[in-house]
């Protein structure tokens, strides 16, 4: 039986590491113009710092929601939250880019280990008509680490250097798992087969995939070496994609992705809306904050100042619109955010001008983007879990989680290619090496070419902001489930056929 003893405790307790690493991916943002310049690499490998731990955090987390299921959500979460603080010690320490991407990749290995668990701890605690809110506070979290990572950064970064932004997360998870063994309760497994042959068709599509996307521009989508190809590589990732989903069809056993999810309306959406907010975010802050640092001469504290109403108002707002999500049509909500999401990258584009007050003009759509936040993270997280069954919590959070990461990832390596293949079509050479985007201020002849170039890669997030609008319009009202008690709650898809039936309008 489930127990529903003491939630909130547990999970405020999973919030302090949960919000630790959804920091680290955005933390190294306001750091990329110091990295690049202290470690003496270029712009394609310092957003690998980024894309490396994207891509080991959105990789294996499928089954680590199944590693929940099987030996406890409570012990998985400890075991990746040694992991992910051993390995930002490791960050902190690196002497060169290549040292820094293989930590960075360790470390997003443990936080694929505790990302899931916090989700299936609130869908396994707290009944469907009481999980609004505590999504709106899994959605706060998420919402705002998002955005403080960059203002924590910066401060880290002018005042220690680089590398404190990654030691800083040795205390923090000390205190995370002290709180965790106290405060999270050990909850009821489940045996699982675990697909090995799934883990390596997904692990090697998505490397091949982001590797064709991130690394095109520098090769000028050619040749890689010797038969090797950048489209060749992209289209063997939507091969081995698509084979991977095949076996996941035709495995009888227990497939790592269970495609019988899918067959909920409101699940399917909000794995769409999910992964496009997760490219969109990831994707936005990077050229802002190369133009903020090379355009106007910004340390990295100025620049994280400019994401300070996203996040102050993001974390006002975001409690309310978790209780919102008990009363109000998800729809309504989620496509109000996304669509401000996009109005406000839009207005970014638009006002860019390296030879007007930087201020008003960021910090005024920033606020923009500071109200969509909030109302974007707990109607989608909250939808996409709202009809799973205890038995399905680890499966479904590791599904949803894998899409926003999945989106990440993406977004890492796309805004990576476009910036790169702007300033070449700027005039500029993205692939040299750090010399010429170090010091504090570009020359006055290469600003605008710059920053126009960032300018028309913001359109991108923009575009993929208004495709998650689109698609959350489909979302259908949730099930009244408000009579649900978890001691109820059955055990076996056989005893309850109705917990994992679509939604219907």
């Amino acid at each position: 039986m489930e127990r529903r003893t003491r939630p909130w405790p547990a999970l405020w307790a999973l919030v302090i590491g949960f919000f630790m690493i959804l920091v680290d991916t955005t933390i190294v943002t306001v750091a990329n113009p110091r990295i690049l310049e202290g470690l003496n690499t270029d712009i394609d490998s310092v957003i690998w710092v980024t894309s490396a731990y994207l891509l080991a955090y959105a990789v294996p987390l499928l089954i680590t929601g199944r590693l929940g299921d099987r030996f406890g959500p409570k012990n998985i979460y400890l075991t990746g939250l040694v992991l992910f603080t051993a390995a930002s010690l490791w960050c902190g320490l690196s002497g060169s880019i290549e040292m820094l991407i293989t930590a960075r990749v360790v470390q997003g290995l443990g936080a694929a280990l505790m990302t899931p668990q916090t989700m299936a701890v609130i869908t396994r605690t707290f009944p469907p008509h009481r999980r609004g809110a505590a999504m709106g506070l899994w959605g706060a979290t998420a919402g705002v680490a998002t955005l403080v990572g960059p203002i924590v950064g910066g401060l880290l970064v002018d005042g220690l250097g680089w590398e404190w932004i990654f030691f800083i997360n040795v205390p923090v998870g000390v205190i995370a798992f002290v709180a965790a063994v106290i405060l999270v309760p050990k909850l009821p497994t489940h045996s699982h087969r675990f697909d090995v042959l799934g883990v390596v068709l997904s692990a090697v599509g998505m490397f091949l995939l982001v590797f064709g996307i991130q690394e095109g521009e520098k090769y000028d989508w050619g040749t890689i070496a010797g038969p090797i190809t950048v489209w060749g590589l992209i289209v063997a990732g939507i091969v081995v994609l698509a084979g991977f989903v095949l076996w996941q069809a035709l495995n009888r056993k227990e497939p790592l992705l269970p495609l019988g999810l899918f067959r909920d309306r409101n699940f399917s959406i909000a794995n769409l809306g999910i992964s496009a907010v997760g490219f969109t975010i990831t994707s936005m802050s990077l050229p802002l904050v190369f133009f903020a640092q090379l355009v106007y001469g910004f340390t990295p504290t100025q620049s994280a100042l400019l994401m300070v109403p996203m996040a102050v108002i993001s974390g006002v707002l975001a409690p309310f619109a978790g209780r919102l999500v008990d009363r109000v049509h998800p729809r309504y909500l989620a496509v109000t955010g996304l669509v401000l999401l996009a109005g406000g990258l839009f207005w970014y584009a638009a006002w860019l001008d390296p030879d007007v007050s930087l201020w008003p003009r960021l910090l005024v759509p920033g606020s923009v983007l500071g109200v969509a936040n909030a109302f974007i993270w707990a109607p989608l997280s909250a939808t996409a879990t709202h009809n799973l069954p205890p038995r399905l919590a680890g499966a479904g959070a590791g599904v949803y989680n894998t899409t926003r990461q999945i989106g990440s990832v993406l977004g890492s390596a796309a805004i990576a290619a476009l910036m790169q293949a702007r300033l070449t079509a700027n005039g500029l050479h993205a692939s040299s090496s750090g010399a010429q985007f170090s010091g504090s201020r570009l020359p006055s002849l290469v600003q605008q070419p710059f920053t126009d170039a960032m300018s028309q890669t913001i359109l991108l997030p923009a575009a993929v902001a208004v495709f998650g609008a689109v698609v959350v319009l489909f979302f259908v009202r949730p099930k009244n489930t408000t009579g649900w008690s978890a001691d109820a709650m059955p055990q076996s898809a056989e005893a309850a056929p109705e917990a994992s039936a679509p939604s219907r309008p």
